[in-house]
Parts: structure tokens; sequence; C-alpha cells
């Protein structure tokens, strides 16, 4: 089976190529901006604007009215338009956003086409930069496709994305699983087994107040006002390295021994309006492991199983299935009030979310019938997959 996968690798720039990135960023942020305030524009005049067509007013006018904008490759000021336009289609197909500007230095990037680059082991060749070290190689083989250069705090990578075949493993060591995810461990397995989170956020809460604190008492722009910026973005990094280091592992693992894996339908966004649960929710990081685990078992062939966002995991009793109403997240032993069974509440859940994705018969080429209450992702196909960039 054909899939895009992305290898994101740091880069080690010298000064010259670090203020080139730099360089080619900004241009890309102001193509972008510039493409959102004529797409407004236009829109409040009652016309109907398009990225292509946009992109066509912009090149007939951008070497005369800002002549600077060749001093790097055309794709940093190209991409924009198709991201724009992207944000547009799923900003009106409900599944984003209103496209906002972009600021300088969050989530500074640019786009480099296929045809631009080559690789050599541990180093990337840009025009008019020459050879970039890479801490790593290329992980994936198969057909390039396209490069991002991005910056995080004062870091530089290269996602480089790439078309490859990949056979799925069949076989795995266990059949069927399920997981509970919890605010005081990452997860919960059906087995019995139980994944303690980092908690990054909570662990480094007291060096980043401290941080932001130095941060607002210094000078607006001014030197040690960038200084202060820079470590604060470096402890951010580091938090969301450590999450994504611990979820990458979990999610990896549970791929690679289980068939079939039932999880929760969480609604993320409502979840974390309990002021008292939002920090732990986040610091977890439940919308990223779904993701992960979503792509990853799309390319090992591994069926998710879902249960509908209302489904009782906690309450139901998992030896005789009665419901309790009255469980409050006080209570971290599940007592059952008809059968007298007790449990760990996160295990009683995961047992529970267990026996859908026990019942599943689905196959790779069909659908099968599922009790109302729950639903499922949808069958693994032989066909092209797009596996999300930063996975």
């Amino acid at each position: 089976m054909l899939f895009q996968l992305s290898h994101k690798i740091e880069l080690k720039p010298n000064n010259v190529q670090e203020g080139y990135f730099k360089q080619a960023c900004g241009i890309a942020r102001f193509t972008y901006n510039w493409a959102l305030e004529e797409w407004n524009r236009q829109y409040q005049e009652g016309l109907k604007p398009s990225a292509l067509a946009l992109k066509k007013e912009f090149n007939a006018i951008k070497y005369e009215e800002f002549p600077w904008i060749s001093e790097v490759l055309r794709d940093a000021n190209s991409q924009p338009f198709t991201n724009l336009g992207k944000a547009f289609v799923n900003f009106f197909n409900g599944t984003g956003k209103h496209p906002v500007f972009k600021k300088r230095g969050i989530r500074d990037s640019f786009y480099i086409a296929n045809d631009q680059f080559k690789l050599d082991g541990f180093k990337i060749r840009i025009p008019k930069l020459g050879w970039i070290r890479m801490r790593e190689q290329l992980r994936f083989t198969g057909k390039i496709l396209s490069a991002t250069v991005s910056r995080i705090a004062d870091k530089w990578f290269v996602a480089i994305n790439v078309q490859t075949d990949l056979t799925p493993a069949i076989n795995k060591s266990h059949v069927v699983v399920g997981v509970d995810l919890g605010v005081k461990q990452l997860a919960t397995l059906s087995d019995g087994t139980v994944v303690e989170g980092p908690k990054p956020h909570k662990a480094l809460l007291q060096r980043l107040r401290r941080l932001n604190k130095s941060l607002s008492r210094k000078e607006k722009g001014s030197n040690n006002w960038k200084k202060a910026k820079l470590k604060l973005s470096r402890l951010h990094m580091r938090i969301a390295n450590i999450r994504n280091d611990a979820i990458h592992k979990l999610t990896t693992t549970l791929v690679k021994n289980f068939k079939v894996i039932g999880i929760e339908d969480l609604n993320v966004n409502g979840m974390v309006k309990n002021h008292k649960l939002a920090r732990s929710i986040l610091d977890m990081g439940f919308g990223e492991f779904v993701r992960q685990l979503d792509y990853k078992a799309r390319m090992l062939a591994v069926e998710i199983v879902q249960a509908g966002r209302f489904y009782p995991s906690s309450k139901t009793c998992s030896k005789c299935e009665f419901k309790k109403d009255n469980l409050t997240l006080s209570d971290r032993v599940f007592r059952c009030d008809s059968c007298g069974f007790e449990i760990d509440r996160d295990l009683n859940a995961a047992i529970n979310l267990e026996k859908p994705a026990v019942g599943s018969t689905v196959t790779a080429c069909g659908e099968a019938v599922r009790p109302k209450q729950l639903i499922r992702a949808s069958s693994v196909k032989q066909e092209f997959l797009i596996i999300p960039a930063n996975g």
C-alpha cells in the first residue's frame, strides 16, 4: 500500500543559512497575510475570491511592488496561496476556524518543492544556500514529494514528505485490547497494564511561571526581552517534546501488538470547559493520542473501534453490566451495587471498551452492524492514504 509519510529532522544551519531561513519565513508570512487581507476585502465587496485568482493577481504585481521577494525561493511566496485556500475550505466545511493573520515568530515556516532540493546522507541542498547539515538521515525510502522548513524556539527543522510502499504487519501478539485514557494515568489497558503519563506541564509549571514573570518585567522589543522570550520558547518546546515522546511510544506499542483497539470517542473541547480538569486533560494530550493512533492504525491495518461519546464505560459494571449512575470522579474504585463486584475504575472502563472490539467482525472490505451506541472508524482499504505531516 502507498502512504505519505513525513520525517521531521533538525537542521544545523550556519549564520548565513539561518538568516536566509528567517527571510524566507518572513516572505511566506507576508504573502499569506496579503492574500488573506485581499480575500477579506473582496468577500466584503460581494465578490467570490479564490486562491488561484489571488495568486495570479499577486504574481502580476510582486516584482514591481515587492522586488525583495525574489531574494528567496519562489515556493516561499507561492505555497501560501494553496495553504490559504485549504484553510478556507476547512472553514466553510465546519472543520476549522476562520483563517487569521500570521505573526512573526509563531509557527514560522516555508515550503520547498521536490525539484528544489537534494538529499545526501546527513545533508540537504537548497538553492542559494548550498548544503545544510541534518541531525539524522531520512528514515523512509520512496518518492520524495516536498519539504517544509520550520522553526521552533531557536531550532530549525525540515519535514520531508515521502511517498512510500509499506506492507502492514498482519501477525500480532494479541488480538483485542480496550484503552481508557485518564488524567491520573495516561492510559489503562484492559489486560491490566497501566501507562503513567509524564505530565510535563505539571512537572515544569513552577519554572514556566518564573520565566513568564521574567518576560513580563522586560521592556518589549529589548535584547533582554528577546533573551527571556527565547528561554520561555525553549521550555515550551521541551514540554511538548516530552508529551509527544510518551504518546508516540504508547500508540506505536498498541498498533504493533494488537489487531483491534477499543477506545472512547472523547469530546476534548467539551472536557476542557471543566476548569478543574482542563490543565490535566491538556497535559496528557488526548487529542494528539487519538490523531497518532488513527494514522498508525491505518498504516499497520489495525482496526479502531470507538465507543459512542455518551457510552457509560466508567459507570457500567464490567461483570454484570449494571449501570451505576451515582458514580463520581472522586470514586477511584468501582463497586457494583448489583453484584458487589469491585475493580479499579479505569480498568473497569477499559474492559468495557474491549467488549465491542471483541465483537467486531469488520474486515478490510466490508462493514459490520454495531450496537446503536457504538460507532467505529472507517475500514482499512487498499488505497492511497495521506498521513498527517507531524506524525
